[in-house]
């Protein structure tokens, strides 16, 4: 197969590279997906069935794009086949099929972020939920690391990580019990099956003929070596990732994963991609300053042939309202010039609390707005409901399931039953679920405690029989929305609200799950449907990661992070001062590696810019209750803007002057035809 005209040199080159390991960085705009599904498409061509290829991203979303735009290069057939997944998504599929080696049934359960909330706090005997968090957040980063929990205490660097240490290990010993996993148990456990079982390990070695990683720079210490451990000896993979995007190291990723693939790969191929197909000269030349600062991996320069559009412009403002009002005129003068939607605007900050004042100039211009990285659909509390229903479908060993669903809606079980219920459990080693049943269970409790708590065990079951013989879109519909009646949940959205407005709001969100459950239950088209226990054992998963695509006409404000991979024609950069970004809390100490992340974060939110980009700062901004004098950030003398415009062509410059002047012109209060 010859490769595309589409595909420039260095991209051709990436997709006909397949005997072994192969690192593409692939700088900012330069089309890394384009280049991953035609490798793809190589790689059938070469003879590698669809079922042998495996690409993996970090989102959802990201997978859904990988995988349309490879249906559309391959043909439905060859890709209803392929791999394309998530990290974690490829942990369930290989603990499905081989948990048992480690310990864990088919049916196991995985726990969300409130599940494991509510564990941790049992375990460590409090009701502090921010202590609970912490503890949270520690045990992931000890996990993403590789640590179990006795690792973890021999590295406690002090009394409140030996907490965290021993918390961790009755944690452990929980999700066990409940045959459940959390959301880092979905790598750190496909990798213990693969170290510890050579049969498991040859299996999955043998099942992909080649491996491509997108997002490389984001893995951690544990995704790593997941993915050495899946490649093998023979190391047929594509790693695809940009050094100078980096900047998950507060989640646990690692840029170390770059520096190791030629450590440990000697014979790696290593491809820049740096023509960049999203970005004007002048972004370009100011992100390519910053990074500069750096020291380099590789190293990589981005350039384009979209001419130099627009200087990157710099606003001094008075504060955050200033800001705020300032970025709400460009939002209207881009408006007025012509030609713009609302949706090509994005404003962009270093801290959620950032967008409050945004928000109020963009409400009271009645300008419509989104906020990135707000309250997710999955997140709402009928939501989470429903899933501990389902998850209990697919195991009834699932006790934080359990003790959610069998309480909503109330049925006439208290708090002292279930307590009596987990004393009898406990005893006796058994999940809340399997007690219901057991011949003793009168002796603790009240026959009509008994009696009701069986009864909801009956309905698990039989629900749980009509949820695994109910396949496709309508049927699933309609067996959900028959349950849902059965259990009279829209009743008790209106019971435990005092707004019938806000109450049917939530009922309107139970609807659209149903619907999304019962478009997921129809499957793609040419693929069998699913049942609906089919799509609840997966759901946990699905929705944890999922991500709405919202394609309303409306202006995006984000914070950096959540910006990651996505692009706008306008940007504006918000509060770059020091202290904001480079991020600073209080008088601690800036690292080098700290600073080098918040640089690689600078230049991500330049390189989200396609067309305009503005960046502004604060001559007083406030921290905490107190306002401060505003520093500039570093980071804008390190754009070298002076010498980029010092490069603009005279004839260019009189035109966007002559243009910015008539958008003003428009934009002014009374403008227009009189």
């Amino acid at each position: 197969m010859s490769a595309p005209a589409s595909l420039n040199p260095a991209q051709m080159k990436a997709v006909h590279h397949l005997s072994g390991p192969c690192l593409v960085l692939a700088g900012a705009g330069s089309g890394k997906t384009r280049v991953i599904v035609h490798k793809i498409a190589r790689l059938l061509q070469s003879g590698v069935a669809p079922r042998e290829i495996a690409a993996i991203t970090f989102t959802n979303k990201a997978a859904a794009e990988m995988r349309e735009r490879a249906r559309d290069i391959v043909g439905p057939r060859a890709a209803k086949d392929l791999v394309i997944c998530t990290f974690h998504a490829l942990g369930v599929r290989m603990l499905r099929a081989d948990g048992e080696r480690v310990g864990l049934k088919p049916n196991f359960s995985i726990l969300d972020s409130d599940d494991v909330l509510g564990v941790l706090r049992d375990c460590g005997g409090s009701t502090d939920n921010a202590l609970a968090r912490r503890w949270q957040w520690t045990i992931s980063l000890w996990k993403n690391q590789g640590l179990d929990a006795a690792a973890a205490e021999g590295v406690a660097a002090d009394d409140d990580q030996k907490v965290a240490a021993r918390v961790m290990h009755r944690y452990q010993e929980r999700l066990a019990a409940y045959q459940s996993v959390d959301f880092d148990d979905l790598i750190g456990l496909p990798l213990a099956l693969m170290q510890r079982d050579a049969e498991a390990r040859a299996k999955w070695q043998n099942a992909f003929g080649h491996v491509l990683v997108d997002e490389y720079q984001d893995t951690n210490a544990v995704q790593y070596e997941l993915l050495k451990a899946l490649v093998g000896e023979r190391a047929r993979f594509t790693a695809v990732g940009d050094d100078d995007q980096s900047i998950y190291g507060w989640r646990g990723a690692t840029i170390d994963n770059l520096k190791r693939l030629p450590q440990e790969y000697p014979q790696l191929t290593v491809i820049p991609l740096e023509q960049n197909y999203r970005s004007t000269g002048h972004i370009l030349r100011a992100a390519n300053a910053v990074i500069a600062k750096n020291p380099k991996i590789y190293e990589k320069k981005l350039w384009s042939d979209l001419g130099d559009g627009e200087p990157v412009k710099v606003l001094e403002c008075d504060g955050e309202e200033h800001e705020a009002q300032r970025a709400v005129g460009r939002v209207k003068a881009l408006r007025a010039a012509g030609g713009t939607k609302l949706s090509d605007v994005a404003v962009l900050y270093r801290a959620n609390h950032q967008s409050k004042a945004f928000e109020q100039k963009l409400r009271a211009a009645q300008i419509p707005y989104k906020v990135s990285g707000g309250q997710s659909f999955f997140d709402r509390a009928e939501i989470r409901d429903l899933c501990a229903w389902l998850r209990l479908l697919v195991n009834q060993d699932d006790d934080p399931a359990f003790l959610r669903a069998v309480t909503t809606p109330k049925r006439g079980i208290g708090h002292q039953t279930l307590a009596t219920l987990g004393e009898f459990s406990g005893k006796w080693k058994t999940s809340l679920f399997e007690a219901l049943f057991a011949p003793t269970l009168p002796t603790v409790m009240k026959g009509k405690a008994v009696e009701a708590l069986q009864e909801f065990g009956r309905e698990i079951h039989a629900m749980e029989e009509q949820a695994r013989h109910t396949r496709g879109t309508e049927d699933a519909r309609a067996m959900l929305l028959a349950w849902l009646k059965a259990i009279g949940y829209e009743q008790h959205l209106h019971d435990g609200e005092d707004s019938e407005k806000l109450a049917q709001a939530r009922w309107t969100n139970v609807l659209e799950f149903v619907d999304w459950i019962g478009k997921r239950c129809g499957g793609e088209p040419g693929e069998e449907p699913s049942s609906v226990l089919d799509v609840a054992q997966t759901i946990s998963v699905i929705i944890s990661l999922a991500e709405r695509n919202d394609e309303q006409d409306v202006v995006t404000l984000s914070t950096l992070h959540a910006a990651k991979g996505l692009e706008w024609p306008h940007v504006i950069l918000a509060g770059v001062n020091e202290g904001l970004l480079p991020f600073r809390s209080g008088d601690d100490d800036m690292t080098a590696e700290r600073l080098e992340e918040e640089r690689r974060l600078m230049y991500v939110g330049i390189t989200r810019a396609r067309r305009t980009l503005v960046v502004s700062t604060l001559r007083r901004r406030k921290r905490g209750r107190e306002t401060v004098a505003g520093v500039p950030s570093r980071f804008i003398a390190e754009m070298k803007l002076d010498e980029a415009v010092a490069q603009e062509d005279p004839r260019a410059k009189l035109k966007r002057l002559r243009d910015e002047m008539a958008a003003r012109t428009a934009a002014a209060p009374g403008a227009g035809p009189r």
